[in-house]
């Protein structure tokens, strides 16, 4: 962070800055294709916040959440954990093994196992190129790449070999009734709420807000927080320091596997209530633009998955209702990426100087 930005700036006003600035490109875009991009933006809101929409929303800020965290982790300690798709599909692996495993009584119990056995997988899938990297000096991004690709083809191994239902269809036997978690609309029920009963919003969410607070104390307020973050910011610092590389690389990226695979407890436990092939769609990708968005912070990588969910379900209501090619919602989400990552800095040096002028107009 630069000295003359106030943290607030930093945090909160770059990001939303360059959000506007891609949305006005994005409108631009919409605008060269023949379409309004007033009615496009009005569409986009009415598919996100309408009746209809807001469950979807919510689901895939669930699964933002929990890949972006995911990212965050890694992140500050300065690795690059782009194998948040194969962590998050092994994590629906280690669900659906411990789901199928037994007849559960009832979905609490059965929602703290299947926690545990998603955190393993995904974080057993995160440690072999965490290991590589400490100790062979095998490039993090690399190997994520890789074992994204082995994941997804061990997956399919499973679902049309040892796991695969009977038939023809590539997913496991369904779960147990008694696993089935409780839909948004059913929560809400309880206090006169009304919620659109076909959404697949879960309890879930309530797992990824609790893993939000969960790492917003593991890094700011705990030792191996700050044995993280410093080694993040010089790993010749943190050795002097009497911090060991190989610790902090293999925690960080257990921990950052671990959550990505927590995301399955929203897709495979809680919509598909059965293992199936590419249950993850991109998110584990996503996650790292939620990260890079939040500032690798939980209360930006909240707000950051939340705008993604509303990216994701308005833009399927746009191509819908005004028949934009899924392509170019694609398109756009891409800007929206582009302006609040690499591009950043089209807003971040204007409103520096803006800042040092003040502060020098002030003293």
């Amino acid at each position: 962070m630069n000295k003359g930005l106030p943290k607030w700036a930093d945090v909160l006003l770059i990001p939303i800055l360059s959000l506007f600035l891609a949305l006005f490109v994005s409108g631009l875009v919409v605008l060269f294709i023949g379409r309004d991009p007033i009615e496009a933006v009005k569409v986009m809101v009415q598919g996100a916040f309408g009746k209809y929409g807001i469950g979807y929303t919510l689901y895939y800020t669930t699964n933002f959440i929990f890949t972006g965290l995911a990212v965050a982790v890694a992140f500050h300690a300065r690795l690059f954990n782009i194998g948040g798709e194969g962590q998050a599909g092994l994590g629906g692996v280690g669900v659906a093994v411990v789901m199928l495993s037994f007849n559960w009584p009832n979905w609490v119990i059965a929602l703290i196992a299947a926690s545990i056995g998603a955190a393993i997988f995904g974080a057993a899938w995160a440690a072999i190129p965490a290991y590589l990297q400490a100790r062979r000096g095998s490039h993090i991004v690399i190997t994520t790449i890789m074992f994204n690709l082995i994941g997804s083809a061990l997956i399919n191994y499973l679902l049309v070999g040892p796991m695969q239902a009977p038939g023809m269809v590539p997913e496991t036997a369904g779960f147990p009734e008694g696993a089935a978690l409780p839909t948004l609309y059913e929560v809400f029920a309880v206090f006169g709420i009304p919620f659109d009963k076909n959404a697949p919003a879960n309890v879930s969410i309530f797992i990824a807000l609790a893993a939000l607070v969960f790492v917003y104390v593991l890094i700011w307020k705990t030792r191996i927080g700050y044995e993280i973050r410093a080694f993040g910011h010089s790993e010749k610092a943190a050795v002097y320091a009497g911090i060991s590389p190989l610790k902090i690389t293999m925690i960080a990226m257990l921990i950052s596997g671990a959550l990505a695979g927590l995301m399955a407890i929203n897709t495979v436990m809680g919509e598909a209530e059965r293992l199936v092939l590419d249950s993850v769609q991109g998110a584990g990708f996503v996650g790292i633009a939620v990260a890079l968005m939040g500032r690798s912070h939980p209360v930006g990588v909240l707000l950051a998955a939340f705008l993604f969910g509303i990216l994701y379900q308005g833009g399927g209501e746009l191509s819908f209702a005004m028949g934009i090619p899924r392509e170019m919602i694609v398109v756009i989400q891409a800007l929206v990426i582009m302006f609040t990552g690499s591009l950043e800095n089209i807003v971040r040096m204007p409103v520096e100087k803006l800042f040092l002028r003040f502060n020098k107009g002030g003293a």
